[in-house]
């Protein structure tokens, strides 16, 4: 291979890559990050926070950086905890908003509803005799 041809395909490769990357959709840096940990003991927790609560403002876009790990129990599929949001008012279930986590980090893109108002987060894998008390407090604000 020619010297020419090298830089050629190391120019062409350049390009293509600038071409991936102003593709890329750009809002994950834009979102708010909130890290939470589904933990072993059927609890959810976030640093600094003795009781977990997450409040956003309505529409916006969060990445919900998630570490879960393994509780005494999990589903077929492997995963060993779960996140659905519910309308506090009538316990119904937020599009979109039912995740499953597998053990380790993941990492989730997401728009918090438009409704302001009072959420509530579950597990909904049976992860322990202790599942039932795997919940927190989501708070939309206007």
């Amino acid at each position: 291979m020619t010297t020419r041809s090298t830089i050629r395909r190391i120019f062409v490769g350049i390009a293509a890559a600038s071409v991936f990357l102003a593709t890329v959709p750009r809002t994950s840096a834009q979102a708010r990050v909130i890290e939470v940990t589904a933990d072993s003991d059927s609890r959810y927790k976030i640093a600094g926070q003795h009781t977990p609560e997450i409040t956003v403002k309505a529409g916006e876009q969060i990445l919900l950086r998630v570490t879960a790990h393994r509780g005494k129990t999990w589903n077929r599929d492997g995963s060993i905890h779960g996140f659905t949001l519910l309308r506090a008012k009538d316990r119904t279930k937020v599009d979109g908003w039912d995740l499953l986590f597998k053990p380790g980090a993941q990492e989730f893109l997401l728009t918090v509803p438009k409704e302001p108002g009072a959420y509530e987060v579950v597990c909904t894998v049976i992860c322990s005799e202790d599942h039932e008390g795997m919940h927190m407090k989501f708070t939309v604000l206007p």
